[in-house]
């Protein structure tokens, strides 16, 4: 260090290093546990609750049956749509003015037509919708 008008100037290559000073005071105890911990206890209180809500197993299964039972019906009157549509006859002016004009594939354009059994005007509108 060079001192220089009273106050001490470090130069290159000095290093300050600062220790940490140890307290002599009484050192604190570790924290108890707690007797009665709120976030246990509701955590407790949640699993009890969940537990005797437990789904039995014939219950799932009368659930599934049911799921499936209402998806295959689901299917079939899917099916049944698409073969009312397939039936429907159109124009093929009229898909190709619905794909030229509103810019679709022709998928896009014969679904559109056929929902609106062949009538242009009406798939035109909705489409625009």
């Amino acid at each position: 260090l060079r001192r220089r008008g009273g106050t001490d100037m470090a130069t290159e290559g000095d290093v300050e290093l600062e220790l940490e000073t140890e307290t002599s005071g009484p050192e604190r105890p570790p924290e108890k546990p707690r007797k009665h911990d709120s976030g246990a206890a509701d955590l407790e209180r949640v699993t009890d609750y969940a537990e005797e809500k437990e789904i039995q197993s014939s219950n799932l299964e009368t659930a599934m049956s049911v799921i499936g039972d209402r998806r295959s019906r689901e299917q079939k009157a899917k099916q049944e749509r698409e073969k009312e549509l397939a039936k429907v006859t159109i124009k093929k002016e009229d898909l190709e003015l619905i794909m030229t004009e509103m810019e679709i594939s022709r998928a896009a354009a014969e679904r559109s037509l056929r929902e609106h059994m062949g009538n242009v005007v009406e798939a035109l509108i909705a489409l625009t919708n």
